[in-house]
């Protein structure tokens, strides 16, 4: 049987090396960023529209009303279909860690328990490649997932949807046919999950204001409104 202290030691030693892998993930993304960018030198103005929502607050809704302005691809839960292929993945199990909360001794001891487990990592570094892929082929609208800070500054126009916790919680119970209260708990773990990935594998605070060109109300001004605005913002910044 195996001493506490010995267990102490590997845990320790396991989680400097998740740190530090994290750490080289990060910067992967910002040199891959980078010579995006730089593919897109001769291109003025922004090629991509990356959106930060809160749950319930009509994101994907909103993101398709751009795309559709712009005539550009959107990228939401169907980059996952795209990931699950290339990669060989369960389309399930990609779900199961999609932008959430995660504990990083699961993450580490998970595929020891079960070789089904997805861990973070992974599953960040291969959402990051199919995003600078798609990137890489057109002009497109890509929603959560940390896409804004694994496409490059100057090319993208980041925008935050958000909305009153009321209005996403009722939305919510409609959509899922749904109590209230149980659809309040979603939205508030949902948010919670998107907050934690966004802060382990990208180092910010997804709430900060100054991470976005545009930060809009969804409950003031409707999805189909929001979306015009955005379209409007975006051409007047190409060419």
């Amino acid at each position: 049987m195996k001493s506490p202290i010995h267990q102490d030691t590997r845990i320790a030693a396991f989680a400097e090396q998740k740190m530090r892998s994290w750490g080289q993930f990060q910067e992967t993304a910002d040199r891959t960023a980078h010579r995006l960018d730089v593919g897109h030198a001769t291109t003025q103005g922004v090629c991509y529209v990356a959106i930060s929502r809160e749950a319930g607050a009509a994101g994907t809704s909103v993101a398709r009303l751009v795309g559709g302005h712009l005539g550009w691809e959107v990228y939401d839960s169907n980059l996952l279909d795209q990931v699950a292929q290339r990669n060989n993945e369960s389309r399930l199990m990609l779900d199961l860690v999609d932008e959430t909360e995660s504990n990083w001794v699961y993450d580490v001891l998970g595929t020891w328990m079960d070789r089904q487990i997805i861990p973070h990592e992974k599953y960040v570094a291969q959402v990051g490649r199919m995003i600078r892929t798609l990137a890489r082929a057109s002009n497109a609208v890509f929603v959560g997932r940390g896409a804004q800070f694994l496409l490059p500054r100057a090319k993208t126009f980041a925008v935050r949807i958000v909305a009153p916790e009321a209005f996403r919680a009722q939305r919510v119970a409609e959509r899922h046919n749904v109590a209230l209260h149980d659809a309040l708990d979603s939205i508030r773990r949902t948010d919670r999950g998107r907050r934690d990935f966004i802060r382990r594998f990208f180092r910010h605070d997804i709430n900060d204001p100054h991470l976005y060109d545009l930060v809009i109300d969804v409950g003031r001004f409707g999805p189909v409104a929001a979306a015009e605005q955005i379209a409007h913002a975006v051409r007047r910044s190409v060419g």
